[in-house]
């Protein structure tokens, strides 16, 4: 893949080629627990994958286990819990040859009440999630967008020097921010040893001296670093305005993009930082644990005593209350699973392939080169 140029040629900018070199290391060695890059590539690759599957036949998308509610319902002890209530009363009817006195009292019951209002709640939670989940996706594509402005900005109006420097402090800042998730929420698979200094590497986006500056920031435990990589942005585009190289225009409107772009990973560090109520989903929760039981019993009940015991309606009953099951806990999950898109599930967000994108965009703008105006050419314009 393409990276950003400069960024990449060791003898290329102000600083020689032993000063990038990969990130010092922390003199406080804590063991890392989580994914190293290999197995990021891999939830990437599975992610990507089943994004594409929403498009495909019925036939085949039902043939799928992961990414499913299936994974998710088969280890749900509520799910299974429910289906040997609904059994085991049904062995029970079948053994006996009388009809119990519970029978005429359960007959009197309404569970459908119950399960309209769990009905409603269920789904305004996943609405919630889902809203969430598109808002974030939103902040982390707004992210790469204000980074390729900023790139195509640097490139047509600085030195090629000063615009590199601009542009790898930018991705250098993109990809410590969302390391930096790891100290809110439910934590990030991104690490620094495993994922930043990857990239750093790979694309030399900070020097020996650069990294020395950013080493009193904590990168796993805090969106700090973030915040001073942006910093730098803005003060090397204010550098650029003071030796002469932009107008006040120029500096003013990367200014903002690079706020912007400070402003979407913000968004981001909020919505990790704050998830839904856990009074609410303790609520849906509880709702459910009584709700599935309740009915099971109702459907057992229902399916026939005495006489009219068949063994087909007890089937047909018991797959009702599988498909139950399916509806209440899938809906469950879902909205649970959409709650914080920056973990390591494979519904996440695809975050390295938002970084390498923005990465490869920005090496295409600082490699883009223009034909010589006096060149002959077939046809020009739209004609």
């Amino acid at each position: 893949m393409a990276t950003p140029s400069n960024c990449d040629v060791p003898n290329g900018g102000a600083d020689s080629a032993d000063d990038f070199v990969e990130t010092p290391k922390l003199v406080k060695v804590e063991a890392e627990t989580r994914p190293d890059f290999k197995e990021l590539q891999s939830i990437e690759r599975k992610r990507r994958e089943i994004l594409l599957r929403a498009e495909l036949p019925f036939w085949r998308i039902i043939m799928f286990w992961s990414g499913t509610c299936l994974k998710e319902i088969a280890s749900d002890s509520l799910v299974w819990t429910t289906i040997c209530i609904y059994v085991g009363i049904r062995i029970f009817a079948n053994v006996i040859d009388y009809i119990p006195e519970s029978v005429d009292m359960l007959s009197k019951t309404n569970i459908g009440i119950l399960g309209g209002f769990l009905s409603f709640f269920l789904v305004l939670f996943v609405n919630q999630t889902n809203g969430r989940f598109l808002e974030m996706y939103g902040f982390s594509k707004a992210c790469s967008g204000r980074i390729q402005d900023i790139a195509g900005v640097a490139k047509t109006q600085l030195p090629y020097e000063v615009a590199d420097r601009l542009v790898c402090h930018f991705n250098a800042a993109h990809i410590a921010g969302y390391v930096g998730l790891n100290a809110i929420g439910q934590g990030s698979p991104y690490s620094k040893s495993n994922f930043f200094d990857h990239y750093n590497a790979k694309h030399h986006l900070l020097t020996k001296n650069e990294m020395k500056a950013l080493s009193h920031h904590d990168m796993d435990n805090s969106g700090l670093c973030m915040k001073e990589l942006t910093t730098w942005c803005q003060q090397d585009v204010a550098q650029a305005r003071n030796d002469g190289l932009i107008d006040a225009h120029q500096e003013k409107f990367m200014h903002d993009k690079i706020l912007a772009f400070r402003a979407a990973m913000d968004g981001m560090y909020d919505y990790t930082d704050q998830p839904p109520h856990f009074f609410y989903i303790h609520f849906l929760v509880l709702l459910s644990a009584l709700y599935l039981p309740l009915f099971a019993i109702d459907m057992a009940y229902s399916s026939g005593w005495g006489d009219n015991k068949l063994i087909q309606l007890d089937i047909l009953q018991g797959i009702i209350v599988f498909l139950q099951c399916i509806f209440v806990a899938g809906l469950r999950s879902l909205g649970t699973k959409m709650i914080d898109p920056y973990g390591d599930d494979l519904e996440d967000l695809s975050v390295i392939n938002y970084v390498e994108g923005t990465l490869e965009i920005c090496a295409t703008i600082m490699k883009s080169k223009q034909p010589a105006k006096g060149a002959p050419s077939a046809t020009t314009g739209l004609l």
